[in-house]
């Protein structure tokens, strides 16, 4: 998890390895629900590695992240590297 170092974590940082498929599947519902209750308890969601497999197969994915990536929320990120970026900018 990453903060400014006060007690309440600010993001959570999710290596795509440790997601299950369905989370990439927008009908399953899950990454709504993930997505949802980090957003009731006010913490940032990073989803980090190559999502490429997925997004090829679904144009509802790539505008999800699209949009996710465009707000403060919720991102999907290549590397730890990205990461530090946009949290430091």
């Amino acid at each position: 998890m990453y903060g400014d170092g006060a007690d309440e974590a600010q993001w959570i940082a999710v290596p795509v390895a440790r997601l299950d498929p369905a989370f990439f599947d927008l009908r399953s519902g899950v990454a709504g629900d993930i997505v949802q209750a980090c957003a009731n308890y006010r913490v940032g969601l990073a989803i980090v590695g190559d999502i490429s497999g997925y997004t090829a197969t679904s144009a509802a994915l790539v505008a999800f992240v699209t949009e996710s990536n465009r707000g403060g929320g919720v991102w999907f990120v290549s590397d730890d590297d990205e990461l530090q970026r946009r949290l430091r900018a």
